[in-house]
């Protein structure tokens, strides 16, 4: 599990294609090293990757097919920025949501609106996950836990609001429309819906 806080961007050092597996590798701060092992879990843009080797600051993860696929880490180059966290320990401060690292889609941007000391992220989200978002509510863009600041629901864009901060210490200031973020509905929100739709649905079986 995550915080949605993320450490930091750093840059993709090294990207080794092989047939249906990428392995990426990343520099990483001393900050982020310490203790970190062989095994552990990482959040990379917000997909939740193992730890496969570390030599000095150079980290790397495996990436499967279905994450290729699934998520924007298929597309992914070298001298790319990608955010960054560590697992959340036992009695961590949850600054944000808690964020899975189970990735539900991508949603493209739309649209940019920077106004002085603003910036307002416009999205396309897949129909499906609509029902699993909600103007106030929680979201995961790329790892960083997220406010939705409007959601119009008849054409399907949701717009979020970036603090100069996050534009610092995200790649979400890298962006540019046109560009793919990985999407992660709130599990709490998502688990309410669901159990209202099945206990309305055998409702109406039971007449």
């Amino acid at each position: 599990m995550y915080t949605g806080i993320v450490h930091g961007a750093y840059t993709v050092t090294k990207i080794r294609r092989r047939p249906g597996l990428n392995s990426l590798s990343l520099t990483l701060p001393a900050v982020l090293l310490e203790g970190l092992d062989i095994g552990a879990s990482v959040g990379i843009d917000g997909v939740c990757m193992t730890v496969t080797s570390i030599d000095g600051a150079l980290v790397s993860f495996d990436a499967m097919q279905q994450t290729l696929s699934l998520t924007t880490l298929g597309d992914l180059e070298e001298g790319q920025y990608v955010n960054v966290e560590r697992s959340a320990k036992q009695g961590a401060e949850i600054g944000g949501h808690l964020i899975s690292g189970h990735v539900d889609a991508t949603a493209e941007l739309v649209a940019i609106e920077q106004p002085e000391n603003n910036c307002t992220l416009r999205f396309k989200l897949p129909s499906d996950l609509m029902k699993y978002v909600f103007a106030k509510g929680f979201i995961g863009l790329h790892g960083c836990s997220l406010t939705v600041a409007e959601l119009e629901k008849t054409s399907g864009i949701m717009s979020v609001c970036l603090i100069p901060e996050t534009l610092r210490s995200t790649n979400l200031g890298r962006l540019g429309v046109g560009s793919r973020v990985n999407i992660e509905v709130d599990r709490q929100t998502q688990a309410i819906v669901d159990t209202v739709e099945r206990v309305l649905a055998e409702r109406e079986l039971q007449g």
